[in-house]
């Protein structure tokens, strides 16, 4: 199953795509896809349903991020050893645990906006674990029984701001827009291996990500097991769980995103994200 969220900022409504690919309109079933509606009898309900029986969504309407106002975003820092080879760091002995801002979140084809003062703004494709149940220190045994779905994530991150503005990573993470999420959220069990997934970036048609999920250094379950120690995760909480190497930092010398660029990402079977680079200006 394949869940969306479409139309204007603020103003989405659910849907879902049925065997041909349609989009179909299940805002007479469920208010939104967040909280509750994750659980996992809800998600049973919405896929006994049959698509041809919910009305069509009409025209080609902007996709929303596929998850409504997530409570927590939890970022997982260095997770693919070569991506901490080209950074210079050394693979972690445990998660390195960082938050991004739910304000942050936006649209799969969103413009992804470079503030006054970021200078080197970056790429990162993730893929995105998106909580179904409460769980709280469950064992990696049995954490993937917690998975509502998967999702496409953009870590877009600010480096100097991550690196030099004090304090942890989440002011180089938070900005809005730096949170792309979507175009869709995939059912968990269209995905029975999360550890066998390619994801990729492409910077104004140039390849710089292709990487597989397989290389990550803490895998899902183990993640989901970790975190959950240290806090509930709730339903419509998302793990971003780190990128492989390809990024703009590990390049010699560094290559940062620019207005006017555009980004390209995707992780297969869960779909594509499309942006450009925009520069915005100070609200008065």
């Amino acid at each position: 199953m394949r869940l969306i969220r479409f139309g204007p900022p603020g103003a989405e409504r659910p849907g879902l795509l049925d065997a041909d690919g349609v989009p179909r309109d299940l805002s007479g079933q469920v208010d939104d896809l967040g909280g509750a509606a994750l659980a996992p009898e809800s998600l049973q309900a919405l896929a006994a349903l049959d698509p041809a029986s919910l009305p069509l969504v009409a025209g080609s309407p902007r996709l929303g991020p596929c998850i409504a106002r997530p409570g927590k975003i939890l970022g997982i820092g260095l997770n693919y050893r070569d991506h901490a080879r080209e950074t210079g760091a050394r693979p972690p002995d445990r998660p390195i645990v960082f938050q991004k801002a739910s304000s942050s979140v936006c649209g799969p084809d969103d413009d992804l906006l470079r503030p006054p003062g970021a200078e080197q703004l970056d790429w990162e494709v993730e893929l995105g674990v998106v909580i179904g149940m409460p769980a709280r220190r469950v064992t990696a045994a049995n954490a993937l029984r917690y998975v509502a779905g998967y999702c496409v994530v953009d870590d877009v991150s600010e480096r100097d701001w991550q690196r030099n503005h004090g304090g942890q990573f989440t002011k180089g993470k938070s900005h809005d827009s730096f949170c792309p999420l979507g175009p869709h959220l995939v059912s968990a069990e269209a995905v029975p291996d999360p550890q066998s997934l390619r994801l990729w970036t492409m910077v104004n048609g140039e390849l710089m990500q292709d990487g597989t999920t397989a290389e990550m250094i803490f895998p899902v379950a183990e993640l989901i097991a970790h975190l959950s120690g240290y806090m509930t995760l709730e339903p419509g909480d998302i793990i971003a769980t780190g990128t492989p190497a390809g990024v703009g930092l590990g390049m010699e010398p560094p290559r940062f995103l620019q207005p006017g660029d555009t980004v390209r990402l995707g992780v297969e079977g869960l779909g594509e994200q499309h942006h450009r680079v925009v520069a915005v200006e100070d609200q008065s």
